[in-house]
């Protein structure tokens, strides 16, 4: 596979500093691995932090700024970040009004984010953490113990970002991103593997004709393999399953992301086919997100997140943000 990188060794850091080089709102901190915004720590205000491997982005480094979080940390491709790079964004970003960590469901961000947890409490720093887990397709996976955390964790990010920069508490900022993720329901579909620079070839065989449904974000298996569909036709499959567990009451945010190689002219095209079976099912839309958000390097393919919403979740979605990945209000 051809790549544009250096060499995979350096393709974390190099990556890094052409971030800092785009972006001098934020501190980029190469060798240790840590994106905090530049105005951190904000007086009064909960620090956000995230992070996870590497291939996803614009998550989560792309999400630091006014309105989403406060420092991410990156981990080397598809690996956690360890607890040190944790510690080290807390400490920050913390003003004394305390930190949410926000925790995809894999096993190594778990373990890591719950120790980095226990060392910034040692330091005087108030810690909470939430969990994401809104992946319908599997109930564990290659990587994890339960339904793994993808696209709601854009979600969890801006809500709960837009709660802590209006200055609300720890706790209540805690109560959003846990409501918001309690809230979402997501499924991928895969047409094409992904290629990691390390092995530099996919990382499982899909046949060509062939998709799957149900894929996670590392490639981790799905529900099944099917002949190639119509984009009408996976939809109606992403649709069922998505709705099916979710059961909206309430309109719903629609996050219809790309996995890294699917154009934008598919992708649109396959939100049309989400909005109609929605539309056949009752489900109402309140606001809809188009675009390459929770990647998988060069996988082809997407997945679908709803969020249903109230009028504070509402809100809170549409307040302003500005970062790297998304900016809109400011």
């Amino acid at each position: 596979m051809k790549m544009l990188i250096n060499v995979p060794e350096t393709v974390v850091a190099d990556a890094l500093r052409g971030l800092a080089a785009a972006h001098p709102e934020l501190t980029v901190d190469v060798e240790n691995r840590v994106i905090v915004r530049r105005d951190a720590p904000v007086a009064g205000k909960v620090g956000l932090v995230s992070g996870g491997g590497s291939g996803h982005e614009p998550l989560h480094g792309g999400f630091v700024g006014p309105g989403m979080l406060s420092a991410a940390c990156p981990g080397e491709v598809f690996t956690s970040p360890v607890p040190d790079q944790m510690l080290r964004a807390a400490a920050a970003v913390d003003s004394g009004a305390g930190v949410l960590f926000i925790v995809k469901n894999y096993t190594g961000d778990v373990l890591n984010f719950d120790m980095a947890a226990e060392l910034a409490e040692d330091e005087g720093i108030q810690v909470a953490k939430v969990l994401v887990n809104d992946d319908v397709a599997v109930t564990d996976s290659l990587y994890t113990a339960g339904r793994r955390g993808t696209g709601a964790t854009l979600f969890v990010e801006k809500i709960a970002g837009a709660a802590a920069d209006e200055g609300m508490p720890l706790e209540r900022v805690e109560a959003i991103a846990r409501q918001v993720n309690e809230n979402s329901r997501s499924f991928g579909i895969a047409l094409s593997a992904c290629s990691t620079p390390a092995k530099g070839s996919p990382t499982f065989d899909l046949p060509t004709g062939e998709l799957e449904l149900g894929i996670g974000i590392h490639g981790e298996p799905g529900r099944e393999r099917r002949a190639m569909m119509t984009s009408g036709e996976i939809a109606e499959a992403a649709v069922e399953a998505v709705v099916e567990d979710l059961q909206p009451r309430n309109p719903v945010l629609v996050l219809v992301n790309g996995m890294g190689a699917t154009p934008l002219l598919e992708l649109y095209g396959f939100n049309a086919e989400v909005h109609r079976v929605l539309a056949q099912r009752g489900v109402p839309v309140a606001r809809v997100l188009v675009g390459n958000y929770v990647t998988s390097l060069d996988m082809a393919g997407a997945s679908l997140t709803l969020c249903q919403v109230d009028e504070e979740l509402l809100r809170l979605w549409d307040a302003p943000v500005k970062t790297a990945g998304l900016r809109w209000g400011m």
